[in-house]
């Protein structure tokens, strides 16, 4: 069934809401940037008293410098692979990864020998520009930095990572693969225990999620009230599990209409 228009959602379940979790890239992002309408709704959202918590691909550096400077309460990165929060009492960063040490940097060589089979085997593939500050998963650059890649060639490069026995999701511009068991929705399940004490299964209805593409599926699939910005349109033949609304407007303007209807709901 194809997703509701969003302003069809109920303004009593917006009332309901407690969480507001969100993919960055083509989500809060518009053409790579992250403009100052979508930065400003992320901090009308937390500081209406919602929680907020980015749910990324992006690579743990970067996590770590939103979880401090952003107007969030934790952020989970590399898909899954780790989250963090930033103790601004006690000015300490808490992070929790999936797996432990050992088994990140026996992942890390795999990961790096198959690097190298697919940057040789894909043409106009490269890794992604961020890849330096990744922790536990590769990004293979194919819409970002590069001419953005023929469909044939993105399933070449899912295909590759699946031979070596790896997992594999793609987004609107990278697809990352690993060497793990985790995904979005594990780890969210994970923080929500540990920082709020909370049963994602029990509480789903007070969370809103929205995103953009295939590695966001997890999310769009347990949710009820999962939220894509209009872009997500291209993806929804295909997709594992689609969301059951859709914003007007893409990227970062359907992240500002979600929280403009949010915060009008909450104000009556």
């Amino acid at each position: 069934m194809p997703p509701t228009p969003l302003r069809d959602l109920p303004s009593a379940v917006c009332r309901g809401l407690r969480w507001v979790l969100a993919d960055i890239d083509d989500t809060l992002t518009s053409d790579g940037r992250l403009e100052a309408a979508a930065y400003a709704a992320l901090e009308r959202l937390h500081d209406a008293g919602l929680h907020v918590v980015p749910i990324t691909g992006r690579p743990a550096g970067w996590c770590d410098l939103i979880a401090r400077f952003w107007p969030v309460d934790a952020v989970v990165g590399e898909n899954g692979a780790l989250c963090m929060r930033y103790d601004r009492g006690r000015r300490a960063m808490r992070t929790i990864f999936w797996q432990d040490g050992a088994e990140r940097a026996a992942s890390r060589l795999r990961l790096t020998a198959l690097a190298e089979r697919i940057l040789r085997e894909v043409p106009g593939t490269a890794l992604a520009s961020d890849q330096p500050y990744r922790a536990c998963d590769l990004a293979i650059d194919i819409a970002e930095d590069v001419v953005p890649l023929p469909p044939a060639a993105v399933a070449r490069v899912v295909a590759l990572f699946a031979e070596a026995g790896a997992s594999a999701k793609v987004s609107s511009i990278h697809v990352n693969g690993w060497f793990g068991d985790w995904d979005k929705l594990r780890m969210t399940r994970r923080l929500f225990a540990e920082q709020w004490d909370a049963d994602l299964d029990a509480v789903r209805e007070q969370v809103v999620f929205i995103g953009d593409s295939p590695n966001d599926a997890p999310m769009f699939g347990h949710f009820p009230h999962a939220v894509g910005v209009a872009n997500v349109a291209r993806y929804l033949d295909g997709i594992a599990a689609a969301p059951a609304y859709i914003t007007a407007h893409p990227g970062g303007a359907g992240f500002v209409e979600l929280a403009e209807a949010i915060l009008a709901a909450r104000v009556r």
